[in-house]
This record gives structure tokens, sequence and C-alpha cells, in this order.
């Protein structure tokens, strides 16, 4: 069996930073998934829901264009 932790994976992004605030995308995990995610929960995702988050990732790189200076490359481990 194997013991090693495996971080958490940002719905967002998919990378796999732990949860909290993924620093590749910006985007803070507030459980928000799939079943849920054309739905604005406000909080510390503001008025994101987790698909439009998705959608500005594709295009600028972050879960919102105002975020693209606070976010860097995911690293090799952390790749989907």
């Amino acid at each position: 069996m194997d013991d090693r932790w495996v971080p958490a994976v940002c719905p967002c992004c998919a990378s796999r930073t732990g949860g909290g605030t993924c620093p590749v995308c910006f985007w803070t995990d507030d459980g928000q998934s799939d079943a849920d995610a054309d739905v604005v929960r406000g909080g510390a995702n503001g008025d994101l829901s987790l698909s439009l988050a998705r959608l500005n990732f594709a295009v600028y790189g972050a879960c919102h264009p105002r975020y693209q200076d606070l976010v860097r490359s995911p690293r090799p481990e952390e790749l989907p």
C-alpha cells in the first residue's frame, strides 16, 4: 500500500496544489464541483461560478483576468 500524501486537485485548473487558494489559477477551493459548477456562491470567489472560472483559466491563465499577475505555472509534480 502506498502511504504517500496526494495533494487535492484544484477544481478550476486541475493542478494538484492541495486546496485553499490555488497558486496556479487563484481559485479558492470552496467545495464547489461539477454538480453545481454554474452556481455563483459568492464568498472567496466573488461573482465567479466554477464554470466561468474554468473558462477564464483557459483564456487568461487565471480564474479571473485580474489575477493574471498573481498566478504561476504548475510545477511538474502538480500537473494534472
